[in-house]
């Protein structure tokens, strides 16, 4: 059994952070008086992009670290960089709550994240030596007598 200790920690801490955003659409929800759609309101609206952008983004982290981590194993950058990911969604749902500096702070960490991820990713096809010799195992002959 393979067990992806980062990639499975990151997944239940995206987990986490999704349903922290749900309940804050949920919560202005209530506020205005809006059950379906955005219904004109510049705070619902903010707080559903937020939402959404984390779901954009976050497939393609998720992804590419479970990979990265299948192809490399463990490491503490690794672990980093999962972690810095997930302060960066923080940081970008409360930047969308008008906190602008960490929306900013929060794309760019996104931005990073999933390009650093990417050519990890292809430097591990590209770059890791790749032997194709393989045993062979030689049969002898026998005529019978």
């Amino acid at each position: 059994m393979i067990i992806l200790p980062i990639s499975l920690t990151i997944a239940a801490g995206a987990a986490l952070l999704n349903l922290w955003l749900t309940m804050r659409v949920g919560r202005v929800r209530g506020t205005e008086k809006v059950s379906i759609g955005d219904g004109g309101s510049e705070p619902l609206i903010r707080r559903m992009r937020a939402h959404s952008n984390f779901v954009e983004n976050t497939a393609f982290v998720l992804i590419l670290l479970a990979l990265v981590e299948l192809g490399l194993g463990s490491s503490i950058w690794l672990w980093a960089v999962g972690a810095l990911y997930l302060v960066g969604r923080i940081l970008h749902a409360l930047g969308m709550d008008g906190m602008m500096w960490g929306r900013m702070a929060g794309t760019i960490i996104t931005m990073v994240t999933q390009l650093g991820l990417a050519i990890t990713a292809v430097a591990i096809v590209y770059l890791t030596p790749v032997s194709f010799s393989s045993k062979v195992v030689e049969t002898e002959i026998v005529a019978p007598k």
